[in-house]
C-alpha cells in the first residue's frame, strides 16, 4: 500500500465511512503473481498481473530516452499500472454483490 492510500485510508476510517468498500488490501489479496517482460530493443516493460481467478491484467511503462531506462523501475510503474485496473474489476464485483446478484 504507498503512502498516498494509507492517508486515503485513514481519512475514510476518521470520517467514519464504514460502508462495505474495496480497500487497497482487497486488491493485493487478489494478485497471485506478477510477471514482467521487457521487448528486446525497447524501453517498454509490461507487467502481467494474475488473480487468483485467473484472470489477468497488463500494465505498461516506457522511457523517451534510452538512457533513462531503469528495469527495476519500469517493473515498478508497470506493476503500478496494472495494479490501479483492479479497482473498477474488483467494484463491479462488490456492486454485484451488494445488488443481490
Amino acid at each position: 500500500m504507498s503512502k498516498d492510500e494509507q492517508a486515503i485510508e485513514a481519512e475514510i476510517k476518521g470520517k467514519g465511512l464504514t460502508a462495505k468498500r474495496i480497500t487497497p488490501d482487497d486488491l493485493d489479496a487478489e494478485i497471485v503473481r506478477d510477471d514482467y517482460h521487457v521487448f528486446p530493443g525497447s524501453c517498454l516493460t509490461v507487467c502481467c498481473l494474475t488473480l487468483r481467478n485467473g484472470f489477468t491484467v497488463t500494465g505498461e511503462s516506457a522511457c523517451a530516452s534510452p538512457e533513462n531506462f531503469n528495469a527495476e523501475l519500469g517493473r515498478k510503474i508497470a506493476r503500478a499500472k496494472a495494479r490501479e485496473k483492479l479497482w473498477p474489476l474488483l467494484g463491479f464485483r462488490l456492486l454485484d454483490q451488494l445488488a443481490g446478484g
